[in-house]
């Protein structure tokens, strides 16, 4: 199948989609067959004779047809697998400025002290955690002093290190990073020192 062909039954729903690939199917093996019958025309063949060669070209055209609907079948499991991955991802990168706000509130609100109004807040975070950590989402421990590793992390800036023992390490997360299973959807956004 060309480029074009693959593009246009994706735009079809998937039982149109099927009724295409099985009429294509049984065209490709009605032609080869007429060829094969053009090149092979013996008018000495036998009534059983005949009967076992459209046998014999009946169980060839079923077992293209259905190999060809086992690699469609796969081949569709598998866009749409994908397809839900990358919607989930799209969700969850949507969600993370939410868990980012309710970070900074707890945090204003630890330092104003009322404990009700942070026990409240913390409760409604933990529960959009959790649902999110459900579907996948898992927080990237990072902390001061970890090794910069430019395939995880992302440096926005780079200080002199307060301390000797942070340099070329990290020394302050700016903002959290994020998996969604094994892929990273958010680099997490450090200083380094220098």
């Amino acid at each position: 199948m060309s480029k074009n062909k693959n593009e246009e039954l994706q735009d079809k729903p998937v039982k149109d989609q099927v009724e295409d690939v099985i009429d294509e199917a049984i065209e490709e093996v009605e032609n080869e067959e007429g060829k094969k019958e053009a090149k092979e025309e013996t008018p000495e063949l036998t009534e059983e004779e005949k009967l076992k060669e459209d046998l014999k070209k009946e169980k060839d055209k079923f077992l293209r047809l259905f190999a060809e609907f086992e690699n469609y079948k796969r081949r569709t499991s598998k866009e749409r697998l994908e397809l839900f991955k990358t919607a989930n991802q799209e969700v969850m990168t949507a969600m993370l400025p939410v868990l980012d706000d309710f970070d900074r509130a707890l945090n204003e609100l630890r330092k104003q002290g009322d404990e009700n109004l942070v026990h409240g807040v913390e409760l409604i975070h933990n529960k959009l955690k959790e649902t999110l950590k459900s579907k996948g989402l898992e927080p990237m421990l990072v902390k001061e002093g970890d090794t910069f590793d430019s395939e995880l992390h992302e440096a926005i800036t780079q200080i002199p290190a307060p301390k000797d023992k942070l340099k070329g390490k990290i020394v302050d997360v700016v903002e959290r990073g994020y998996k969604l299973g094994e892929r990273i959807i958010r680099y997490p956004k450090v200083v380094t020192g220098k």
